[in-house]
């Protein structure tokens, strides 16, 4: 699915405007890992997006892991379809820094209706890599 000669000229869900392919696609398939605390951001956008479960929980802090996650975030992503996303703010998160925040709006349609979700997240290097941390989150009308 991620690897079709197609998608050389998708856009990238994560409204970068770049292809799937030159964008998030390498982050998501492990072939070069996010270099920004944005780019794991948008990157973990387009997996919920596109369902790729195993890099949601990859890119999640090991110590904010639980065993639920596969299932939780596999019914998630079923029930869910992402719309669009909206960078408003990123501090820090750059290439040289050991932390960044980065707040956004994702809207999204489920069976309960369409909202947007307004999230300010955190990031930090584990490993050498940008993984998400925790956010504040908040539930919008659409």
């Amino acid at each position: 699915m991620l690897t079709d000669d197609k998608d050389l000229d998708t856009r990238c869900p994560c409204g970068s405007g770049k292809p799937f392919s030159f964008c998030c696609e390498p982050a998501i398939t492990g072939r070069k890992p996010a270099a920004t605390a944005e780019a794991l951001m948008r990157s973990r956008y387009t997996a919920f997006a596109l369902g790729a479960v195993d890099y949601l929980i990859n890119t999640t802090a090991a110590r904010m892991r639980t065993p639920e996650d596969a299932d939780l975030l596999a019914e998630q992503t079923q029930a869910t379809t992402w719309t669009g996303l909206e960078i408003l703010a990123t501090e820090a998160g750059k290439a040289g820094d050991q932390t960044g925040i980065v707040e956004f709006k994702a809207a999204f349609d489920s069976p309960e209706g369409s909202a947007v979700l307004h999230e300010r997240s955190n990031f930090e290097r584990e490993q050498g890599r940008w993984v998400y941390t925790d956010g504040d989150v908040e539930l919008l009308p659409a």
